[in-house]
């Protein structure tokens, strides 16, 4: 029975891979960036920046169009039948939504991202798993890679399509490889005649595979003579001969993905179908997700703002002991969160992507913060949703229904929302990325200190060059415009949060440095330490964006102002209380423990106590192996029996 290939690599080959594929250079400012230097750039954000008339016009002309739509669709179809049904995915194609971000002169909506993230969050509250086909089609789909680095045939051949329906899928991840694409084992062969290339290898987890007429595939080219090698990118026809989707992955939420896994048996792919160059597959992936990211946030919010109005509703008409639900203290607590939450989500989202369409800001920090912050803070407002629903909350929406009553799936919303801190990079990949970027400058300047095979004469070298940085730049992490009372005067009762926000970055940065001058070469095993000070960034971040929407909406007399102010206000005295003990946990904690323990745990020290269970999935099947059941080049077996892609043409 055949399996799929394995590729070994060392972890310095596999940084290696990653860190060349990253963008080096800053060419354009980043407020992030900035803030983890301890350089809070208020002016980077401020005034907070929204889309021009026309274009808001534009969407939210658009907007009225898809509502109907959205609202005539029955999620529960979804959730029963675990598939989107071909007459929605038709209705999504009339109206364009294919092709939400591809340019009108390629037949799409030419939204911007902001317009694009306002369309997922409509279609992701009528079932998540809308929003996941169409997001997964243009963020990181055949339309994305092929607007960054597309040659104008390619984008000529394809982009209509696209536009019109055709879906697309994005596959890099393999049985055996998932955030490491050193490991990567599918090939990308060049043929004898030198007109095309010839894939191998099996993709798990291809959201839209299963229905997608389009493909970008991730493959490892051999370098050889007139061929540089590496990773590379393809745009690949689904019914090519070779290609198999072998199985219809099912998940806990998101049951109307068509999620599967797909094998490459000596796929023929014309030349002229490589996106780029040879070797520039993982960053185009890298580059495409800077933007990308940002659907994640979009769907989180969208889920955030049904979570307020559902416990907004059950709070106020459930009464118990004598009062509404939601004037008992231990309610109100949860609520009070969901709203302030949600409005700094909100903010966090419109900021980023008006940041993107004006294209005057790096934002690859950003973005990669925004989907952190988001994926995690909407699922504890879901938990805290089901909380408040209390056995409704843990209730089916069927099994509601059947009872009489509404039917909320306020259960189903945790399942759906799951996904999103694993999906585009799990939360500790985020972190670890983050970390990447926040310490570039301290790579530039001191990078042989912290590098564990540099040599001596190296770190010498690296240490005059750092001295003369951190003479200059470690002096002004001591005082700074969060100290002087009255500084961002402007805010209101907002400007404490913001004078907070400059002193904590500073003190962050502070502590990174003190993290960098303890463990030196050892900080890149410090992850949990990282990951704390990244997410003290994403708080502030957070912060950051709430404060200054809410002082355009107050200074531009909107009528949402002064609520506006209130949601900003609580949110960032909930989150200055998170940030407290973020820090808190970067010199106490139980990482050196939590490190010795798990090594006897992967040792077996303590399988003892595994004793007195059983294991149902023991002796159940061959596990990977069975769906790898061998190359299989123009037969489908499963086609058949899965969903019509032929709705998803033009119309």
């Amino acid at each position: 029975m055949a399996t799929a290939a394995k590729v070994d690599a060392t972890e310095e080959q596999a940084r290696a891979l990653v860190e060349e594929s990253r963008e080096t250079s800053w060419a354009k400012p980043s407020f992030a960036k900035e803030m983890f230097l301890g350089r809070f750039r208020l002016d980077l954000i401020h005034p907070y920046p929204r889309p021009g008339a026309e274009e808001a016009a534009r969407t939210e002309a658009y907007l009225a169009r898809l509502r109907p739509l959205c609202e005539s669709i029955d999620g529960s179809v979804i959730e029963a039948e675990g598939r989107i049904p071909d007459e929605y995915v038709k209705g999504f194609a009339e109206l364009g939504c294919f092709g939400l971000k591809i340019p009108e002169s390629y037949g799409g909506q030419g939204l911007t991202q902001y317009g694009y993230n306002r369309a997922l969050m409509l279609v992701g509250s009528a079932h998540p798993s809308l929003g996941v086909l169409l997001s997964a089609h243009q963020s990181i789909g055949v339309p994305e890679p092929l607007k960054l680095a597309g040659t104008p045939e390619q984008k000529a051949e394809f982009l209509p399509r696209c536009a019109a329906g055709a879906v697309s899928a994005f596959l890099l991840t393999e049985p055996d490889v998932g955030s490491d694409p050193a490991r990567m084992a599918s090939t990308a062969t060049p043929t004898a005649d030198g007109e095309a290339y010839e894939l191998n290898g099996v993709k798990l987890w291809t959201t839209n595979g299963v229905v997608a007429e389009l493909l970008v595939v991730m493959a490892r080219v051999p370098k050889s003579e007139g061929h540089r090698g590496g990773i590379s990118a393809f745009v690949v026809e689904a019914d090519t001969p070779g290609i198999t989707v072998e199985r219809r992955n099912a998940f806990m939420g998101l049951r109307g993905i068509e999620n599967g896994v797909t094998r490459m048996h000596n796929v023929r792919v014309p030349k002229r179908n490589l996106i780029g160059r040879e070797g520039d597959g993982l960053k185009i992936a890298l580059t495409t997700l800077n933007a990308g990211r940002l659907a994640i946030p979009a769907m989180c919010t969208a889920a955030a703002k049904w979570s307020l109005k559902i416990a907004r509703e059950w709070s106020a008409q459930r009464v118990q002991w004598g009062r509404p639900v939601g004037e008992h203290a231990a309610v109100g607590e949860k609520i009070s969160f969901i709203a302030a939450t949600t409005y700094a989500l909100e903010a966090a989202l419109d900021l980023s992507a008006t940041m993107c369409d004006e294209d005057r800001n790096d934002i690859r920090i950003e973005a990669a913060l925004a989907k952190l912050w988001a994926s995690e803070m909407s699922c504890k407002i879901a938990d805290e949703l089901v909380q408040i629903r209390g056995g409704r909350g843990y209730e089916t929406a069927a099994s509601l229904a059947a009872r009489g009553e509404r039917a909320v799936g306020a259960e189903q919303l945790l399942r759906d929302l799951r996904i999103n801190r694993i999906f585009e990079g799990s939360s500790e990949i985020m972190r670890l990325l983050i970390a990447r970027e926040m310490a570039d400058a301290h790579m530039a300047a001191a990078g042989a200190l912290v590098d564990r095979k540099a040599e001596f004469k190296d770190k010498a070298k690296a240490a005059v060059g750092a001295t003369g940085f951190y003479a200059k730049w470690f002096p002004q992490l001591a005082v700074g415009a969060g100290t002087v009372t009255g500084t961002y005067a402007e805010f209101g009762p907002l400007a404490r949060h913001l004078r907070f926000v400059e002193r904590t970055s500073r003190k962050q940065a502070r502590s990174l440095m003190y993290g960098m001058a303890r463990w030196q070469a050892g900080l890149e095993y410090r992850q949990n330490f990282l990951g704390r000070i990244v997410d003290i960034g994403a708080e502030l971040f957070a912060m950051s964006a709430a404060c200054v929407r809410a002082e355009a909406q107050r200074a531009t007399g909107e009528p949402e102002g002064h609520a506006a102010v209130e949601l900003a206000d609580t949110f960032c005295r909930q989150s200055r209380i998170r940030v407290r003990e973020l820090f808190d946990r970067l010199w106490e904690n139980t990482d050196d423990e939590d490190r010795t323990l798990t090594r006897g745990v992967l040792d077996g020290r303590y399988t003892w106590l595994e004793d007195g269970v059983i294991d149902p999935s023991e002796g159940t099947g061959p596990w990977i192996a069975e769906w790898q059941i061998g190359p299989s080049t123009e037969t489908n077996l499963l086609r058949p029996f899965l969903p019509s892609t032929k709705t998803h043409a033009s119309p």
